[in-house]
Parts: structure tokens; sequence; C-alpha cells
């Protein structure tokens, strides 16, 4: 991948300081992965192609288990297949402290819209109105983590010599959450650490004549924002931000407000 070293230790940093997008088992039933603070703070593995984010996460998710003393991977991005058809992936099957766990990892953003259902899980959405936390959750219930159970599955961890393990299931969901701005939202299942800034639409973007910004790009939306970027005048960012909303894409920015405070949201398109 074409990063600097230092570039990609930021970025493992960073998803290391995400919050768990809940404790314990508090959204339906599933139950988060805590991993052991004895993992190694720098990322050792060697990249030898561009990931997307979802897929970078979970090789620091592997650098972060393989660095534990407790814990043991035992194999990972295990493709199951039937008839040369792929019916899905069991992201990594482990062993933490003598106990056998097959995990999902999964990193999203996410936007509060208290127009969605009537549950709090049904009120977060991507910030492209594309995907959505319950479809998520939804899709782990009803085909990731059923998959392990498959006798598909089953054959393939014979062929592995992974079939004599009982296998507990777990997830490992960290998120970053934005809220409307200025709008205060309440709510008590998901972490409130996971918030991370704010969403505007293009009717509030005037309200930032005065500021700068910044468009990362999207591996880069791991990180906090920082000084060492070239920052936009309004006019340009405008400018920039509307390729992305013409093609109903919601683009993350950094903000710098006239007294240098740094900050992060999204420009919605809707």
């Amino acid at each position: 991948m074409n990063f600097s070293q230092q570039h990609l230790q930021a970025l493992y940093q960073a998803y290391c300081k995400t919050h768990l997008l809940w404790q314990n088992a508090d959204v339906n039933n599933l139950k988060q992965l805590e991993i052991p603070n004895d993992y190694d703070l720098l990322f050792l593995r060697k990249l030898e192609r561009r990931l997307r984010l979802g897929q970078l996460a979970e090789q620091f998710v592997f650098n972060q288990l393989e660095t534990c003393q407790t814990t043991k991977i035992l194999a990972e991005n295990i493709q199951i297949q039937k008839n040369k058809q792929t019916l899905g992936e069991l992201d990594t099957l482990l062993v933490v402290d003598k106990q056998p766990i097959h995990l999902e990892i999964i990193y999203k953003f996410y936007v509060y819209d208290d127009r969605l259902g009537d549950l709090e899980i049904e009120k977060w959405i991507g910030p492209n109105r594309k995907d959505s936390l319950i479809e998520k959750l939804n899709k782990l219930q009803e085909k990731q983590l059923p998959l392990l159970y498959s006798q598909d599955c089953k054959s393939h961890l014979k062929l592995l010599e992974l079939d004599h393990y009982s296998f507990n299931q777990n997830v490992l969901f960290k998120s970053q959450l934005f809220v409307p701005y200025q709008d205060k939202v309440d709510f008590k299942l998901i972490n409130k650490d996971c918030v991370c800034g704010f969403y505007i639409n293009i009717s509030q973007l005037e309200t930032f004549q005065n500021h700068h910004f910044y468009i990362p790009s999207k591996l880069d939306w791991f990180l906090e924002p920082h000084e060492k970027i070239d920052w936009l005048e309004f006019s340009n960012f405008r400018s920039e931000s509307k390729a992305f909303l013409d093609n109903n894409q919601s683009p993350l920015f950094w903000l710098k407000n006239e007294t240098g405070e740094l900050s992060k949201g999204f420009l919605v398109w809707w």
C-alpha cells in the first residue's frame, strides 16, 4: 500500500482508540469481544495490496489479536463455498483465554436520523443512506453468524482441522457516530463515546463561511483532525464538495474555526 510507515501507524492507533458501539451484549444479544489491553501499539503486519477501509480495520484487529499473550488466531478470512460459489466468509476463528471464538469484525460510520423507525437502533444510517445499523445487525444474525453452523462450513473446518473446536460467537463492532448539527440527541443502548462529530446539509453550509475545510481520503476517515494538511477556503470546499453531492455521496470533512478549534463532520446530500 502507498502509505508511509508513520501514516500507517497513525491509522492503526486511530482505529485502536475507536470505541465499541455498545458494551457486552446490550444490542440484539450480540456479545462484543473485549480485546485484552496487552496488544502491541505498533502495527507489525505487512500489507501486500491496497485495502478498503473495512478490510484495513480487519488487519488492525488481527494485529491486535496476534500480539496479545492470551489470544491465538486459528484462521482468518475463511471463505465458505458450495459448488464453486461463495456462500460467505468467516472473519476470523481464534482462541481467547482457552475459549474458541468465531469473531465478526465491523467498522462503520453512522449518522443519526430521528425520522427513522421507532427504536433507537433504527435511527442510525450510513451518511449516503445506503446502509443502516439495523440492516447490519439483521445481516449478522440472519446470515453471517449462522454460516458457522452450515454443513458447508463444517466440511471446510474439517479440511482445516478445526472441526473439533466448539466456537462461541462474538462481534467486534466499532463505529464513528455523527449527530445533527446543534441538535440534542439522547440514546441509551449505543455508546455515547462513539460520537465523533456532527453532520450538516447544504442549506446549513453557509453557517461556516469563515471556517477552513479539508476533505480526507476514505482511509483517513479513521483519523482525528490535525493541523498538518492543506486547508481549503470556504468557497473551494463548496466547489469540491459539489462533485460528491451531485453523485449522492456525503463527504466527510475536517473543520477549523476562527479560533483554530478542529472538528469533524459530514456534509450530507439529502
